[in-house]
């Protein structure tokens, strides 16, 4: 059975994230964050149908066998290739905001089909993590990413890289095409060949420093402009990821 036909037989419903690997007639045991969503927030019932994916691009038709507080398991009916990821690789390197404003970010980039993403420290960025801060927030973001998925019908998760300094980042690209937003420069977009990948840097609140230019320019990095208006350093990636899904991806 495939995607469209356990839709078609079982209409619209859940999908989580269990990173396991999926056999037909085989029994999954869910990690207690879904089964904690499927048995206290959905509510949902022995013989309930769902959909699971395994985060690298398998997903798989699903009835819970058994719903406890303490164990909940799922019986595989089905299992099929996901078919939602774009066809164009983006990393995007994105300056460290405050708050909610990084989830925004990292969000949007899931659901735009982002491949990879690396938070990034620049000498304008106000956030700097270290030690149990960094690897607690590095795994909420990773679970900002699966979230997004699970919503988009995305079947691979994108990695979230740990943080790193700009100099860093930029010394390990390897992408044929590099952009990096900066509102100074008149270029605008125009790139008629289809790259392989590209790479995408996106500065923090109060913009890249004349050294980071310098910096993503010794890199190969090509400064771009969105237009007049100053956007915000989470949104930003949401309109470049956009234009570059339409170009050379599947928007």
């Amino acid at each position: 059975m495939q995607a469209e036909e356990w839709y078609a037989l079982h209409g619209k419903m859940p999908r989580l994230y269990v990173p396991a690997p999926f056999t037909i007639g085989e029994v999954v045991v869910l990690p207690e964050g879904p089964a904690r969503h499927v048995t206290r927030v959905l509510r949902m019932g022995e013989g309930a149908p769902l959909v699971l994916f395994d985060g690298q691009g398998q997903e798989a038709g699903v009835h819970l066998a058994e719903v406890g507080r303490k164990h909940t398991t799922a019986t595989v009916d089905a299992v099929w290739p996901g078919a939602s990821e774009s066809p164009f690789a983006v990393h995007l390197g994105q300056a460290i905001s405050k708050g909610d404003r990084m989830d925004y970010a990292i969000q949007k980039a899931v659901e735009l089909g982002v491949a990879a993403i690396t938070p990034l420290y620049t000498e304008r960025g106000d956030v700097r993590l270290k030690g149990d801060r960094e690897a607690k927030k590095l795994a909420h973001w990773q679970a900002v990413a699966a979230s997004a998925c699970e919503q988009s019908g995305r079947a691979v998760v994108p990695v979230v890289h740990p943080p790193v300094g700009l100099a860093e980042w930029l010394s390990d690209r390897q992408e044929p095409l590099r952009l990096m937003l900066h509102l100074a420069t008149g270029n605008t977009f125009d790139q008629p060949e289809r790259p392989a990948s590209a790479a995408l840097l996106i500065g923090p609140e109060g913009g890249l420093t004349e050294a980071d230019i310098g910096a993503a320019q010794a890199a190969g990095f090509t400064p771009l402009t969105l237009g007049p208006r100053v956007l915000r350093t989470e949104t930003a990636p949401v309109v470049a990821l956009t234009l570059l899904q339409h170009y050379f991806g599947d928007l």
